[in-house]
């Protein structure tokens, strides 16, 4: 069976019990967690915060998908405020921003119950970084948060995202073969492997044994970044969700729709609602 899950990333405008709130309200039965303002940002959550999420997604019987720890709003990097701090900034003490932040993720995801937590595939190289020397300094900076993983068993995943140092499966490869830890593993972005010409029906087979969680959204035919509604794109679902199916996966189908935070219980509703019907047309049980 597999599940639906929302995150909670649409939700901006939103405290995090409300989030949970309206996310069950929808029929979802989880979320992911953004571990940023306004939601968890886990350098200043105090334990009585904690405690609020564990009793809120208890009383509304939802389960946590996984912890976003990809987006760094609280930082206000003028750059970008998602990719930013980035695994391979050329300046080591911004970098740290990044690492102890994932430290910081994956003791949450503990504290609160979750069973991984996502991170940026290394940051966007400069004009003067090969890609090799940015996958040496990610490693450099990723390891430390291993162990903390490892120590914690809490589940660490790389996102492979466009523009950034891991774009493609291929390079996921490369780069996770020196790590000898099963606490590593994917976060298979249906739609950022869209955006690179690797359409996910084509990668999911190949790909199940590293895939730990998945993020479901839509992307125009023009393959452009911009993360759309199920149905509203160009993604064969179909064949998706049917390769999905086949590899046995059993858990959870995150829909990440941070775009829609204007208006997020009309997309999370209308994409809960596509993919239910499309599960339904392929005969596949979906709770």
């Amino acid at each position: 069976m597999l599940h639906l899950a929302f995150s909670s990333n649409a939700y901006l405008h939103f405290s995090i019990e409300e989030t949970i709130a309206r996310v069950a309200q929808l029929g979802y039965r989880g979320i992911e967690i953004l571990a940023d303002v306004p939601h968890a940002w886990p350098a200043g959550l105090l334990d009585e915060r904690k405690q609020s999420i564990r009793d809120t997604l208890a009383r509304h019987q939802l389960t946590i998908s996984n912890v976003n720890a990809f987006m760094m709003n609280a930082v206000a990097d003028p750059r970008q405020p998602y990719w930013h701090p980035g695994w391979t900034d050329p300046d080591p003490h911004y970098r740290a921003i990044r690492r102890e932040h994932t430290k910081r993720s994956l003791q949450l995801a503990f504290d609160i119950g979750a069973p991984h937590i996502t991170t940026e595939p290394g940051g966007q190289l400069t004009a003067a970084q090969s890609w090799q020397e940015g996958a040496d300094i990610f490693y450099d900076e990723l390891m430390p948060c291993v162990e903390v993983a490892e120590n914690l068993g809490v589940d660490l995943l790389i996102e492979p995202e466009p523009e950034l140092l891991i774009e493609r499966f291929e390079q996921y490869l490369q780069f996770v073969d020196r790590i000898d830890s099963e606490r590593v593993g994917l976060n298979f972005d249906i739609g950022h492997a869209y955006c690179v010409h690797e359409d996910p029906q084509d990668w999911i087979s190949s790909m199940q044994t590293h895939t730990r969680h998945y993020h479901l959204e839509d992307i125009a035919d023009t393959r452009v970044h911009k993360h759309l509604i199920p149905g509203h794109g160009a993604i064969d679902f179909e064949a998706t969700l049917r390769e999905i199916d086949k590899t046995g996966y059993e858990g959870w189908l995150t829909v990440e729709l941070y775009p829609y935070m204007d208006h997020p219980d009309a997309a999370a509703r209308e994409a809960r609602e596509y993919l239910l019907a499309t599960l339904l047309k392929l005969e596949i049980a979906a709770g």
